[in-house]
């Protein structure tokens, strides 16, 4: 009831003042302007620096790719115009499509895309296993690419069609800067470009159309694969971090696309003839808890393995998504649900039990030390895990400092290296989409390469060496049991914990058609 009542004071309020609007929008035919919710306020638009889905969602706006990824995750060229392999497979050369611009009116070329590869795997799970099996990378002239590889690796063109936090091009000047930076140069070559003057931080981003961006002539789109084509001269991203307004704002039509309503209010957009609600992602998403390995407590791994006991993933999968068991998956380990390489292994590790874990966490020696907890605001999943697993943190007996924040600031805190108390952080909750949870080349919570490892940086050689025994594998049955090791591993070492799967569920303006399955892109889209 207390939900209705806000729900009808935001919508009297959208209907009485509307959303603000910049000038210029004003010019924009309705029907080629699309006002679009994000699932929160971009912390960092710089796709390589964050793996952040708000920001991919941007840069699939802003840059293009060498190729893309079906929906079955078939590999098509996008930004090439194909390769050849020479050398029994030791040399590919990549050629791009001509006429290709960037939004400076400059050609893109491959002297851009080279800095772009290899400044992306620096920091990608999948690129660096690319950068790895390659003994250089240069441009041949401003149309070709080549590879010169230790060994054949069939898996450098799919890796180059990475759906999710994939490889964008920049220009060279863009690209050169230091992957563990961020650029603040956002020029990019996909279909739209993105309005910086217009840019008001935890309001509203603005794109527009590029007149010279050109997609593909044939083919269909699906995912970021296929003909890219841009039916809208304008999108603006309304930064909305409150439900009640954002749900009133689509029932009113001052928004078209709200990206991830939250659960208790679906039921009320569902009976609006005018919004549809869908699953966004069929593949689903993982939620996910991860540890601040380098310092006390979460640098003993018993600490983390204790937490692994207290966990009840339906706790957490039905905070994100209510009470329909059709909407989640528990007893989920590292690898996506209903794929090839899910499986059991380690999983006896969850007892569900805050008893089993307060005892757990007494045997590993736990000395009182605060925790300080990332909880984001504005997120919904992120949001939801958050506050369920620092409850329990607080049932097991840590000290826990819940820091409650947006996650423009979570995503900025994460990574900091520096000690709790001085600014740091011992555990943050996130999700990841399936596509990033396929398999351990793809996955960057099953790695324990240190310092380059994702945020928490857990050191963990065992991960490292299954991860290569399996990336050597070119058997299915092989690479189940390896990736049965590999959970196995990670959840004696816990640098994180799989908290559940869940659908993703969107609501858009049913006047709006055109939606794409599986990441929000903006191509494709037909406004009524």
């Amino acid at each position: 009831m207390k939900r209705r009542d806000i729900l009808r004071g935001s919508a009297a309020l959208a209907a009485t003042a509307g959303l603000s609007a910049p000038a210029v929008s004003q010019g924009v035919a309705a029907n080629r302007l699309l006002r679009f919710a994000p699932q929160s306020n971009p912390g960092s638009l710089d796709p390589v620096w964050t793996t952040a889905y708000v920001t991919r969602n941007h840069a699939f706006l802003v840059y293009d790719t060498l190729y893309g990824s079906d929906a079955d995750l078939a590999v098509s060229p996008q930004m090439a115009a194909g390769h050849v392999e020479e050398d029994g497979g030791r040399t590919v050369i990549v050629t791009l499509r001509e006429g290709l611009k960037f939004h400076d009116g400059e050609p893109v070329r491959a002297q851009d895309c080279v800095p772009s590869i290899t400044r992306w795997w620096r920091r990608d799970p999948m690129g660096q296993a690319a950068a790895a099996a390659t003994e250089e990378v240069t441009a041949l002239d401003d149309r070709r690419i080549r590879f010169r590889l230790k060994a054949p690796y069939p898996r450098l063109i799919s890796t180059l069609a990475k759906p999710s936090n994939g490889l964008y091009i920049m220009p060279e000047r863009v690209a050169r800067t230091d992957p563990f930076q961020q650029i603040t140069d956002y020029t990019g070559s996909g279909p739209m470009r993105f309005k910086r003057d217009e840019w008001i931080t935890g309001q509203i981003m603005v794109y527009e159309r590029f007149a010279d961006y050109r997609p593909l002539a044939t083919g269909t789109p699906s995912l970021t694969a296929g003909p890219k084509v841009m039916n809208l001269d304008r999108i603006e991203w309304r930064i909305l971090p409150d439900a009640g307004t954002a749900a009133a704002a689509l029932q009113a039509g001052e928004i078209d696309w709200w990206e991830q309503p939250q659960v208790d209010i679906q039921p009320l957009l569902r009976r609006n003839r005018n919004i549809v609600v869908d699953v966004q992602d069929p593949i689903g998403l993982v939620s996910a808890l991860r540890f601040n390995t380098l310092h006390p407590p979460f640098d003993n791994p018993a600490i983390r393995r204790a937490v692994i006991a207290a966990v009840n993933q339906q706790d957490v999968v039905i905070a994100i998504n209510g009470n329909d068991p059709a909407g989640y998956t528990t007893g989920v380990g590292w690898f996506t649900p209903g794929t090839p390489l899910a499986n059991n292994a380690g999983l006896e590790a969850f007892k569900s039990s805050i008893a089993a874990g307060r005892a757990a966490l007494q045997a590993a020696g736990y000395r009182g030390e605060k925790v300080v907890f990332l909880g984001p605001t504005d997120i919904l999943a992120p949001k939801a895990a958050s506050e369920v697993m620092g409850d329990v943190f607080r049932q097991m007996g840590f000290d826990t400092d819940y820091q409650a924040m947006d996650w423009g600031t979570v995503l900025q805190r994460r990574s900091k290296k520096e000690p709790p108390t001085q600014g740091g952080w011992s555990a943050l909750c996130t999700s990841f989409a399936g596509y990033d949870f396929l398999d351990p080349l793809v996955h960057s919570q099953v790695r324990g390469h240190g310092d380059q490892a994702w945020f928490g940086w857990p050191n963990v050689p065992r991960l490292e060496e299954l991860r290569t025994q399996w990336l050597a594998a070119t058997d299915l049955p092989t690479q189940q049991r390896l990736a049965a090791e590999i959970q196995a591993a990670a959840l004696e070492a816990a640098p994180g914990i799989p908290l559940g799967h869940y659908k993703q569920f969107t609501a858009y303006r049913r006047n709006l058609t055109g939606v794409l399955k599986g990441i929000p892109v903006f191509w494709n889209l037909r406004k009524g």
